[in-house]
């Protein structure tokens, strides 16, 4: 016999949130009761519900709203509750797969089945850690290895040093070997934010002021990188800052971007682009995975040695 439990969600009619509560029960075609954990808000979160992200949320009336709505939300990490299938028992964990209930992961309670969770091994694991196991790790996994192949001791440069992809790049970089130059903007702090992405791996720190003086930047990782250049550029800015991480890529390299903060488009030179041949791709994990599904769990037992083994650190984040 099972009870119902309330299911308390942010749910989004146009571009406002609500909380919105109902009854949740295991049904034959959902028979596992999870109780989510931890889901985190990321910045594509945010777009979705401006409207402005590729994939769209799904509004209906399912959850027994009285106008059509839609949840946000990812990822997260859940605890199987109850099930009607003895083979999963109450207490074991597992991350949520991406659109898993056609509805997302900003509630407290769902009925799933086994195709809605990824049960993998979370033991030691805290749980900042494995609900936000997917969306960033991934993308700073992807960004190292899918473009080109770097070898230790290879450089490359990074816009956005200090958001969670930047770090999660950083303190992969350093496990692997790979040197990084690392963009930050200019602010009163900026000492100690140096001095913190240097701890988690950084082998430098620039400020975007710093970047935009070519020939001092120049002269800097000409002497850094012994005059061999950096092949790969990582950007999540846009705008201007693109330009300027342009000149330090050297002929035939390669910038990725994956992210647009600025909201502003490419600044682009049409030299780097004729005379230095440099290639311009874009990244987006969610069509990386739905294309190479088989390399989302390869990745991801990858990204939890490391956390196990030590040698990737939980960053921090508002909750």
């Amino acid at each position: 016999m099972f009870c119902g439990i309330k299911d308390f969600i942010f749910y989004i009619l146009t571009k406002n949130t609500s909380l919105h509560t109902y009854n949740v029960y295991p049904t034959p075609s959902k028979p596992i009761l999870v109780k989510f954990l931890a889901s985190p808000i990321n910045p594509s979160d945010i777009n979705q519900i401006e409207g402005v992200y590729p994939e769209k949320l799904q509004f209906n009336t399912n959850l027994m709203t009285n106008t059509p709505c839609a949840v946000p939300g990812n990822e997260g990490v859940v605890e199987i509750v109850e099930s009607l299938d003895q083979n999963f028992k109450p207490g074991k964990r597992a991350i949520m797969k991406n659109k898993a209930f056609g509805y997302c992961t900003w509630r407290t309670f769902a009925a799933a089945d086994f195709d809605d969770l990824l049960f993998l091994d979370l033991e030691g694991i805290t749980l900042i850690q494995a609900a936000t196991l997917v969306v960033n790790p991934c993308t700073a996994y992807c960004l190292l290895k899918n473009f080109i192949s770097l070898q230790q001791g290879d450089y490359f440069i990074q816009n956005g040093a200090n958001s969670h992809v930047g770090q999660m790049v950083i303190q992969l970089s350093r496990i692997w070997g790979l040197k990084s130059i690392n963009i930050i903007r200019d602010r009163p702090d900026v000492d100690k934010l140096k001095l913190y992405l240097y701890d988690i791996g950084a082998t430098h720190v620039v400020t975007d002021v710093e970047l935009a003086n070519k020939e001092f930047m120049k002269e800097m990782i000409n002497k850094w990188t012994g005059n061999s250049g950096v092949s790969l550029g990582l950007n999540c800015v846009g705008g201007k800052s693109v330009l300027d991480l342009s000149h330090y890529i050297k002929e035939n390299g390669h910038l990725i971007t994956y992210g647009a903060m600025s909201r502003q488009p490419l600044f682009m030179s049409s030299g780097s682009l004729i005379f230095k041949n440099i290639h311009l791709h874009g990244f987006w994990l969610t069509k990386y995975i739905k294309t190479y599904p088989e390399k989302k769990l390869e990745i991801l037992n990858d990204i939890i040695k490391y956390i196990k083994n030590g040698s990737f650190r939980e960053l921090s984040c508002d909750q």
